[in-house]
């Protein structure tokens, strides 16, 4: 969960959660007041009358907004939080650019914002370098002519420009949430999941063949004549392709369980003996070897064998291209070009890149992003909404405790450790009391991908020192203008960063309704997660323990299950199938977000008096609410890219899977047996 931007595209809104606000003074209200919409007006512009919400209340509720609302060419996906974030980024853009403006003194944080920021924008002077940041780099591996020679060049990847073959850094201890350990897990790909490497449908195959393509091209443009580059994209398939089939699939990273081994040097220098392991541990910086998770046991097995089995000339060609695919984004127009051909354009469907000061905030934000949200609440996120915030969160809390206490298939010992561990969340809202320190960090007018290096050593360098000390549980691991929300097991905590807690999903004049269906779910959709498939193997303290009797793991299981096999059975794109087991904790938390959240609404003064806005009752406009938060378009090409990776199912899916469950919304709307919205108490979920 590092902030470093790894030499990477930085991936917007990987939870996908969206958003709410709190505004303060006078002034705020009154701008507010003018931007906001009423209820008639989002009615009017979302939803499609022609739709019965009987048969598809996603289409029902926001339909017209999805017509009337094409995806901008240089996007893959345009919904509520991409419009959010899109405006989050204006913001960020002038407190960027004034920073530049400012030039401040040499190691200020106005300073290094500044300057990474201005020669990222600075594309005459990419187009005059070319390559030429990188050329030691490439020296290094071609260079390396032994074994030790590759371990260390793998090594140096690791704290400068990427991580080969696999991934390494410091992890709490699963078992010991207390102390902060190594941890290892599988990786070594350049596509986004193993399955595209290992499965023979029409669209795995696609992708490998473009892919080859790709990296041929990528391989021209260092040099290679093209006979050469066709050999060395090959080579670095058939690497890739080894390491994927010993790899295990998302759904089987899913279990913390399995995922956990911890060792000691010698037992991984046994598991994995053709790969000098103290070399690697000293070359990158870690010197008080200790104890370390192997998440995947069996890929290191393998990782192993192909050390000693694949030639070191080979293993230079990966190396080169895992160099290059690194970097390619921060260099002149020829690698940025084909870089957005083949993610942006084939994997993603976008028509058109981002424009270039979009690109260089992204990856300022990687670099700099707490620096940043330093500037960013400032200015954007007064302490009261902080304190506003905090209070409508314990509201839910609340509501669990109360869901956790009346649940009718729970034991009273288990029930009893779930208000335990409730209990004892930790609740970070809008920013961290303990801002990171960013004096170390370099920051130079070189050129951009070199800065984008010092950001990434930086990273590393403050992420191996954390290996043997205790947690440091005031960490956060999102920046303040993030538009995302998210819970972490392993702390105990639910975390919403300022730039989530902003207009257009919740104001101070909307009515409650409108703001329990979009900020009281996305508030009880992460409380969820502490009691989904992955959280409720979790303690209060954060240890992976088995707190449930045998008979309520059961009875867990089993309601769990009828949500896998509710969503295996829906089809967003031709025969796509929404992958079930991959989304299970996502939608656990969809449904009981929603449900602990409506249950907190039906105590207001509102709910109670059943006032009607235009013709919608307080239960409608809730529900509504939630589907107004996941409206949007997203091209086929990402639609089918995340059906593969993302562990959250379509918004479409969000909105009509867990409404189907609810009996609350069938009364809300007349939903009854022979409808498309209704399903048969045998099959419906209910959970908490």
């Amino acid at each position: 969960m590092k902030q470093s931007i790894r030499l990477s595209s930085i991936l917007i809104l990987g939870v996908f959660m969206s958003a709410i606000a709190f505004t303060s003074c006078s002034n705020n209200q009154n701008k507010l007041k003018e931007e906001t919409k009423n209820f008639t007006e989002m009615v009017n512009e979302d939803i499609d009358s022609t739709v019965s919400p009987r048969q598809d209340f996603y289409d029902y509720s926001v339909g017209k907004w999805v017509k009337n609302n094409p995806i901008p060419p240089d996007q893959s996906i345009w919904a509520s939080f991409v419009i959010l974030y899109e405006n989050t980024n204006k913001q960020v853009k002038g407190i960027v650019e004034s920073a530049a403006k400012e030039k401040g003194p040499k190691g200020s944080i106005a300073q290094k914002v500044g300057d990474f920021y201005s020669t990222g924008m600075d594309s005459a002077k990419a187009e005059q370098l070319g390559i030429s940041p990188l050329k030691s780099e490439f020296k290094r591996i071609k260079n390396v002519n032994s074994k030790d020679d590759l371990v260390k060049e793998i090594a140096h990847q690791h704290v400068y420009t990427s991580s080969p073959l696999f991934s390494f850094g410091a992890t709490p201890d699963f078992k010991n949430s207390d102390m902060m350990i190594a941890g290892l897990s599988q990786g070594g790909l350049g596509l986004p999941d193993r399955d595209y490497y290992v499965k023979d449908d029409p669209r795995s195959k696609q992708v490998r063949a473009k892919y080859l393509q790709h990296m041929t091209n990528m391989f021209i443009l260092l040099g290679d004549k093209k006979e050469a580059a066709k050999k060395h994209a090959k080579t670095v398939m058939k690497i890739e392709t080894r390491f994927a089939k010993h790899s295990r699939t998302r759904v089987e990273r899913r279990d913390p369980q399995k995922n956990y081994n911890k060792m000691d040097i010698n037992g991984l220098t046994k598991l994995a003996p053709n790969f000098d392991w103290k070399l690697f541990f000293s070359t990158v910086g870690w010197n008080n070897l200790g104890e370390i998770n192997v998440g995947q046991p069996e890929f290191f097995v393998e990782e192993s064998k192909m050390i000693d089995e694949i030639p070191i000339n080979d293993w230079k060609q990966y190396l080169r291209w895992n160099l290059i695919r690194r970097t390619a984004g921060y260099l002149s127009s020829d690698f940025v070009n084909e870089n957005f051909d083949f993610w942006g354009k084939f994997l993603s469907g976008t028509k058109e890149m981002r424009p270039r000061w979009k690109r260089v905030l992204s990856a300022t934000n990687g670099a700099l992003g707490k620096a940043i949200g330093q500037l960013y609440v400032k200015k954007y996120f007064p302490p009261e909404a902080k304190k506003r915030a905090y209070n409508i969160v314990q509201t839910l809390l609340a509501s669990m405790k109360e869901s956790i206490e009346s649940n009718t298939w729970m034991s009273d010992s288990t029930k009893q450790q779930a208000v335990i561990k409730l209990k004892a969340f930790g609740v970070k809202i809008g920013y961290p009391d303990k801002w990171k320190d960013y004096s170390k960090l370099e920051i130079k007018d070189d050129s951009y991908v070199q800065n984008v290096m010092r950001s990434n050593e930086f990273d590393v360098k403050r992420d191996l020192a954390k290996i043997g000390k205790p947690v440091d549980r005031t960490e956060w691991h999102m920046n303040p203008q993030t538009v995302n929300a998210y819970y972490s097991p392993l702390n105990n905590e639910i975390v919403f960063p300022a730039a989530i807690l902003q207009p257009p999903f919740y104001n101070v004049i909307a009515d409650d309704a409108t703001n329990y269906g979009a900020m009281g779910a996305v508030i009880g959709h992460e409380i969820t997660h502490g009691f989904d498939d992955q959280g409720r193997q979790f303690d209060a303290k954060g240890n992976l323990r088995d707190w449930w009797t045998k008979t309520d793991a059961e009875k867990y299981k089993k309601r769990a299950q009828r949500i896998i096999d509710q969503f295996n059975a829906y089809t967003p794109i031709d025969d796509d199938h929404i992958n079930g087991e991959l989304t299970q904790g996502e939608n656990i938390a969809d449904l009981g977000g929603l449900t602990i959240s409506y249950n907190a609404y039906k105590k207001t003064d509102e709910f109670k008096s059943g006032k009607k806005i235009d013709i919608f009752t307080p239960t409608q406009r809730y529900y509504l609410s939630w589907a107004n938060v996941w409206k949007g378009n997203v091209r086929e090409q990402l639609a089918k890219l995340r059906l593969k990776t993302d562990p959250h199912s379509p918004g479409k899916y969000r909105v009509n899977g867990p409404l189907s469950n609810l009996p609350p919304f069938y009364k809300a709307f007349n939903v009854n047996p022979g409808d498309k919205m209704w399903r048969a108490d045998s099959v419906r979920v209910k959970i908490w």
